[in-house]
């Protein structure tokens, strides 16, 4: 009797808190976007219109750091799987293709191949002062890149800026214009400028 008792006490109590096992869905509080942080995620979207105006070698820094630098802990500001640290971030700036040496914060001059044939299937792109196309091994690389694309949309959105990730690139192109070794993917291409006035 008293275990019944008990058991109708709980399940009443159950009830009026609107709990129930079976539902499908569960309403959830209103997300809280007053901070700083979830501001700049709320402001976070594509942009496909740019200007040509040059990126100022400071703010093309910013990028990259955010994208693959060091952070004031000696890590990397992105995750890596198994720490292998293997992302390859080349950036298309001032008419050449530069790989990120983010441990230094330096850009190594790579090439002076035209590369946007294999990125411009879209005309968006061409304006754009700033191009980053990540690689690396083909275990991680989508997640590093994953990792790396996201912190460069979110460092736009606070700063003005416009980017935009794209997948419809020639990879095969740029994997053997880059050099890549055999074990190395081309993942994704990102275009970076002040939007069009």
């Amino acid at each position: 009797m008293k275990k019944n008792f008990m058991a109708a006490v709980l399940f009443a109590a159950l009830a009026l808190s609107g709990f129930n096992a079976g539902a499908e869905e569960l309403a959830l509080p209103k997300p809280d976007t007053s901070s700083a942080l979830m501001k700049i995620i709320d402001a976070r979207q594509s942009g496909r219109a740019y200007s040509d105006q040059k990126i100022s070698e400071q703010e093309l820094s910013n990028i990259l750091w955010a994208a693959f630098g060091a952070n004031s802990h000696g890590k990397r500001t992105i995750p890596t799987g198994r720490n292998q640290q293997d992302l390859k971030v080349f950036v298309i700036y001032d008419n050449a293709v530069w790989l990120y040496d983010g441990k230094n914060n330096l850009l190594n001059k790579y090439s002076e191949t035209d590369l946007m044939p294999y990125l411009d299937s879209q005309d968006f792109v061409k304006p754009a002062p700033v191009h980053l196309i990540y690689a690396g091994g083909k275990k991680y690389a989508e997640a590093h890149s994953g990792s790396a694309y996201e912190n460069v949309y979110l460092y736009a959105a606070e700063n003005g800026l416009s980017t935009v990730i794209r997948g419809l690139i020639d990879r095969d192109g740029l994997h053997k214009a880059l050099n890549l070794n055999e074990d190395e993917v081309v993942t994704y291409h990102q275009p970076i400028g002040y939007p069009a006035q």
